[in-house]
């Protein structure tokens, strides 16, 4: 079999418990056996303890244990490394110390939406993350096709629920509708799900729109850029560009990284001592 021809492994990288959040977990790799493309093969990997408070020291340490995986997956002979969740930790450090592409949730969600429609809202799982997604929309320079963020308010409990009951999962539309009207108000035409949960959870619905404006289907999105990402590897051998902020780390730089924070194994849960490289470019949250 040729290599562009030859089955691919993608490693999936949630950030939840794949035991406490079972009712996500089991859903996100049916709905990726359902989208992906034949050859094409997602193993998703959780962390232990999940992103669980909605807080900058979490994401952090999000970034690491991401950090850690790729490198893992790239030993292990994974075609690919996806981070999916939109706040995207560790995106840039991921590039720039494997030779494997990278994708993310939020980079290719985002990007998908602007061939659907010409401005995107956000609607965030929490309050929080309004700021954060404020920066990420500054770094991959979609500010003016961005009409703004609104957020829900649903913990990693109320989604669990949700996947699983009928009345929860009605309640948890409504608020999400309520909060993209007044993005839609201003103008957006597509709605992103800003985050992996809600990107699941709506699923289902097949299209999604709000007073006509469509909710992009995440997982989907995510899942045909990593074959994209794959494919192209295959035909040109470029998975990133190294003359930029991808640059790629010196082998001493990830020998010491290594070294100071232990296998990269799923379930690790360390909290790195500094950063290698800023998250965002130029500064994220």
């Amino acid at each position: 079999m040729s290599d562009s021809t030859r089955a691919a492994r993608i490693w999936y990288q949630s950030f939840v418990d794949p035991a406490a959040q079972a009712p996500y977990v089991d859903r996100l790799r049916s709905r990726l056996a359902a989208v992906a493309a034949p050859g094409f093969t997602f193993d998703v990997h959780g962390i232990v303890p999940p992103d669980r408070y909605f807080h900058a020291i979490t994401e952090f340490r999000c970034a690491d244990q991401a950090i850690q995986a790729a490198i893992t997956a790239e030993k292990q002979g994974y075609d690919a490394f996806v981070i999916g969740h939109l706040q995207e930790p560790g995106l840039i450090e991921c590039r720039g110390v494997v030779d494997i592409p990278v994708v993310s949730l939020g980079e290719a969600t985002l990007l998908y939406a602007c061939t659907l429609g010409r401005r995107i809202g956000l609607v965030t799982i929490s309050p929080v993350f309004i700021p954060w997604h404020a920066d990420q929309i500054r770094s991959h320079g979609l500010e003016h096709r961005v009409t703004g963020t609104t957020a829900i308010r649903a913990d990693l409990a109320r989604f669990m629920l949700a996947f699983e009951d009928a009345a929860e999962y009605a309640a948890l539309r409504d608020d999400f509708a309520t909060a993209a009207r007044p993005l839609i108000a201003q103008g957006a035409d597509v709605i992103v799900p800003a985050g992996g949960l809600p990107a699941l959870l709506f699923a289902r619905e097949q299209p999604f729109a709000i007073d006509g404006a469509l909710v992009v289907e995440g997982i989907a999105a995510l899942a045909k850029a990593a074959e994209m990402a794959v494919a192209m590897h295959r035909l040109t051998g470029a998975a990133v560009s190294r003359g930029g902020i991808y640059a790629r780390a010196p082998d001493g730089a990830v020998t010491d990284y290594l070294a100071t924070r232990g296998t990269g194994q799923e379930g690790s849960a360390g909290a790195p001592p500094h950063r290698t490289a800023p998250r965002f470019d130029p500064a994220g949250a």
